[in-house]
């Protein structure tokens, strides 16, 4: 494994556990911030300095465009959702935009039901992808690299993904759009917001849902977490508000450290990055992952529990094929 992403989880320390209901979540601790200062989405958007517009008055689903006018970098994060223009996106990969920079990037729709402009740019959401429907983007992006080079994702698996979480939370939506269904559920998941607040030193977080270890992410620098502390949580908390209901499983320290073991062990294959540094894809028999390296500093890391059928040896698939052409 590349040695960056290695000693970034061999480095990570497990704060103290907290449970509500059912998700337990472990906050990550590391030494010290790492790599460029940045700025987040939400942070450059607010600032003036980002704008997000589809890549020409027609737009493309599978791509945006984004200009940077800034001199600070800015961090896109993987499955964080962006509104407006034509249809919601999210983004495929985790992206570390150069100053004073202009940058096509790729991404998924989050949207099915509409193709028509509300505003003339993107703006935040509020809203991260849930670690279910990202760890299979991830499998799908990873199987695309692999056999095109190419940061696309299997839309039509999307759309199902977020066609059967609207399902699940009984949040039907006009056009089909994944933010109604957060807006819809919004009092749940503030609950789950209140129970898990930031602690000092936090980077990162790994959670457990009924029991068992679902996912983790972890970012290079801790005011860029405190940022994104409550987007995250709220994803997370998605997935265990709409998970069948389990009895006898617990959460434990142990089986914490065996998920970031496991995520240790992944095989790799990197790709250049569309912004600064270089992706790696990751995976295990039973996990995914993808890290965004830049200056010998892991930006942003993220391992999900794979389900069955996600790894990324379905490229010969039709479905997938279909999907990467859309």
């Amino acid at each position: 494994m590349e040695t960056a992403i290695l000693e970034c989880l061999e480095g990570i320390e497990l704060g103290e556990m907290e449970e509500f209901k059912n998700m337990a979540v472990f906050p990550l601790l590391t030494p010290e911030d790492e790599g460029p200062s940045y700025l987040t989405l939400k942070e450059a958007l607010e600032a003036g300095v980002l704008s997000v517009t589809e890549v020409g008055q027609g737009g493309t689903v599978p791509e945006l465009k984004v200009k940077n006018t800034g001199s600070a970098c800015v961090l896109l994060l993987d499955g964080e959702e962006l509104a407006g223009a034509k249809q919601n996106r999210v983004l495929n990969a985790t992206i570390l935009l150069k100053g004073r920079s202009e940058t096509i990037i790729p991404v998924s729709c989050t949207e099915a039901g509409r193709w028509s402009y509300v505003s003339p740019e993107f703006r935040d959401s509020d809203v991260v992808m849930s670690p279910r429907l990202r760890s299979r983007k991830s499998s799908s992006v990873a199987a695309s690299l692999e056999h095109s080079e190419a940061f696309q994702s299997d839309q039509a698996e999307v759309w199902d993904g977020v066609a059967e979480m609207s399902q699940l939370a009984g949040a039907p939506s006009p056009t089909a759009a994944m933010r109604d269904v957060f807006e819809a559920r919004h009092r749940d998941l503030d609950e789950y917001l209140k129970a898990f607040g930031a602690v000092e030193g936090q980077k990162g977080l790994l959670v457990s849902i009924n029991g068992a270890v679902v996912a983790l992410d972890v970012l290079s620098r801790g005011s860029a977490y405190g940022q994104l502390h409550a987007k995250l949580l709220k994803s997370y908390a998605m997935d265990a508000l709409l998970a069948p209901s389990e009895n006898g499983a617990e959460p434990s320290l142990d089986k914490a450290r065996a998920f970031i073991k496991e995520a240790a062990a992944c095989e790799e294959k990197s790709y250049g990055s569309p912004g600064l540094g270089t992706d790696y894809r990751l995976r295990g028999p039973r996990i995914v992952g993808s890290a965004l390296v830049y200056e010998g500093a892991v930006i942003h890391a993220a391992f999900f529990r794979a389900e069955e059928g996600d790894q990324a040896g379905r490229i010969s698939s039709y479905r997938q094929r279909r999907g990467f052409r859309l």
